[in-house]
């Protein structure tokens, strides 16, 4: 029997005079592929986009965050408690984790990888983690707040009151994010998440060129008599049509949630819409760029995930008759998929359809669903139905 696994998720989408994400240098990012540049947008940033979208609708939100002393201890402060008490119960809970002060590791050359604080109240690495779990840390210091003001007046650095246990278990918890894109936390047992979805960096399906945009600013409050711009500067803009992918790995994601099939069909649903409407926010009050794709492609599979970005390896170019580069992208894609079928096979393809802003049909794609939700509950039907 055919189990099917993966949700492969295909997007076009026009974007137009946009920076979604920059260089160092303040530059569209870029990729050579096929022999020409195109403009880039990464993973990590799209991804983010994504994540903040799904924590908008879901209740366990995530927070990736260095500052969790420093968030604890100030919930404790809008408490009452004493400035020099709250920082010393909030370290104490990193103490009781495994934390090691960051100044000491170094002196002692004995740096183990585990997590460390260091005396800003930063730890060492970023943590992902409900945000919930800072409310539930604060709690925990409320509780031992008799024992905590004891060893804090000794001036001793006493053992902690709190167990190994309960703590690392707050700072490990997960949410509906980091069960769908994971958590590298090597720094604290369990603390690590194998990803169940991968996003690919998205990329123009032709040559793009930067273009520099002079701009000036002008001094509102400049006398009659004083002329010229209060600032000048230029930035750097592109625009093309994108090439975007993701892909669900359902039996990962079920894994991460310790088997519960019916959040993982939520889960999944909402990642599809959340990954298909999300946009980057660089450079956005400037240019405005919300446009939604003209063609999504969702195909269940029950082999292997299977992208179809070399479907562009060949750069599209623009119709003759002045027609863009939408148009050919969404077709070369369409022919591209056929003719891997046909070489490949379809015994791993459970079912897979697709919505277009083209009128006509685009063979290679399956079935033209009528709106982008009717797709996704097709996918979403298709890849859970049985599963218990």
């Amino acid at each position: 029997m055919t189990i099917p696994r993966f949700v492969d998720i295909h997007l076009l989408q026009t974007i137009p005079y946009a920076n979604l994400n920059r260089d160092d240098l303040g530059s569209p990012k870029s990729v050579v592929y096929g022999g020409v540049t195109r403009t880039r947008v990464s993973s990590q940033c799209w991804k983010r986009a994504t994540r903040e979208a799904l924590d908008a609708q879901l209740p366990d939100r995530a927070v990736r965050t260095r500052r969790v002393v420093i968030e604890v201890a100030e919930r404790l402060r809008k408490d009452g408690w004493p400035d020099d008490l709250a920082d010393y119960a909030a370290r104490q809970l990193l103490t009781a984790a495994g934390a090691q002060r960051a100044k000491s590791k170094k002196k002692d050359g004995d740096d183990d990888g585990g997590l460390a604080l260091e005396e800003n109240g930063y730890t060492s690495v970023l943590l992902f983690l409900p945000a919930s779990a800072l409310d539930d840390l604060a709690a925990l210091a409320r509780r031992e707040r008799a024992e905590l003001e004891r060893t804090h007046a000794s001036g001793k650095n006493g053992k902690s009151p709190f167990t190994q246990e309960e703590v690392r278990a707050l700072l490990t918890g997960r949410t509906g994010t980091i069960a769908l894109f994971g958590r590298m936390l090597a720094e604290l047992p369990g603390g690590k998440v194998d990803g169940a979805v991968q996003v690919a960096h998205a990329f123009t399906t032709h040559a793009t060129d930067t273009e520099v945009d002079f701009f000036t600013a002008v001094d509102d409050t400049l006398p009659p008599e004083e002329t010229g711009s209060g600032h000048m500067n230029s930035a750097e803009f592109s625009a093309g049509v994108f090439y975007r992918y993701a892909t669900v790995d359902v039996a990962d994601l079920i894994r991460n949630l310790d088997g519960d099939v019916a959040v993982a069909r939520d889960l999944t649903e909402r990642f599809l819409a959340a990954f298909a409407t999300a946009m980057p926010t660089g450079k956005r009050t400037a240019t405005a760029p919300h446009t939604l794709p003209d063609l999504a492609y969702i195909a269940v599979r029950a082999d292997r995930p299977v992208s179809l970005a070399a479907a562009f390896e060949r750069p599209v170019r623009a119709g003759w008759d002045a027609s863009g580069w939408a148009e050919p992208s969404r077709r070369q894609l369409a022919d591209y998929a056929n003719v891997l079928h046909q070489m490949w096979g379809i015994d791993g393809l459970v079912q897979h359809a697709y919505v277009s802003v083209d009128p006509k049909p685009l063979d290679g794609l399956g079935d033209k669903t009528g709106s982008f939700p009717a797709l996704v509950t097709a996918a979403v039907d298709a890849v859970f139905t049985g599963r218990g």
